[in-house]
């Protein structure tokens, strides 16, 4: 597999989400350039960004490894996604553009007629487009690439289930959209509060006592890379 040198941060953080680069196993630069078809050194660029980020650590006599977080700090990640998330919506709601707008409806429209379908698999592509851009419509890049953070680490630590209603885990999307819209802050961040706390609901350990054993899934070895809620209502 060969990748652009400036993505191959991407595709090593991504890898390690998927379980190619087990917790605890050592990141080798000559490995690492082989797989990728690059050379050592935008490897070696990528390992300390990833270390930046918590992905990897460095350990005496064995060099780079993939981290291994206890049960606590992957807690604490859900925690400050329950902090953060609600923010960022609030912060949309008085910065976001027509064009954040227009795509966030667009995802709801499509998330609703997914959820309708029983489509899993795409809601949860769905699902992280919505909240990227969300994140996005912020208008801080601080606060997006810590959202960001937030979700790729979460996606490594955590098995996630499926909404047990998809259709009202979207009308909460779409509630969500009618906040930042109308450019009310606080019941953006309200609504979205509730919105993660509920999602948060899903989430299973995927290494450690506490982790379920039905919540694990399979480790992937391969992979690619291109590079009516009344509650909520007003």
């Amino acid at each position: 597999m060969r990748i652009p040198a400036h993505s191959v941060c991407t595709a090593i953080r991504d890898d390690i989400v998927a379980g190619v680069h087990e917790r605890g196993g050592r990141l080798t630069e000559e490995l690492l350039a082989r797989r990728y078809g690059v050379s050592r050194v935008p490897v070696r660029e990528a390992l300390r960004t990833l270390e930046a980020e918590g992905f990897v650590v460095t350990r005496r006599h064995a060099g780079a490894c993939v981290a291994e977080p206890t049960e606590q700090e992957a807690a604490d990640l859900l925690e400050m996604r329950t902090l953060l998330e609600p923010l960022g919506a609030s912060r949309a709601a008085q910065r976001r553009t027509e064009a954040h707008l227009k795509v966030l409806r667009g995802l709801v429209r499509l998330g609703q007629e997914r959820a309708r379908q029983g489509n899993s698999d795409d809601l949860r592509s769905l699902s992280g487009w919505f909240h990227e851009t969300l994140a996005q419509a912020s208008g801080s890049a601080a606060l997006t690439s810590m959202l960001t953070q937030l979700r790729h680490k979460i996606a490594w630590m955590y098995a996630t289930e499926g909404p047990a209603d998809p259709v009202e885990y979207w009308a909460e999307h779409g509630a969500i959209v009618d906040a930042v819209a109308r450019g009310d802050g606080e019941r953006a961040r309200a609504v979205t509060a509730l919105h993660t706390e509920r999602a948060s609901a899903g989430h299973r350990l995927r290494f450690g006592p506490g982790a379920d054993r039905a919540g694990r899934t399979e480790r992937v070895r391969s992979s690619q890379h291109p590079v009516n809620m009344p509650s909520l209502r007003p």
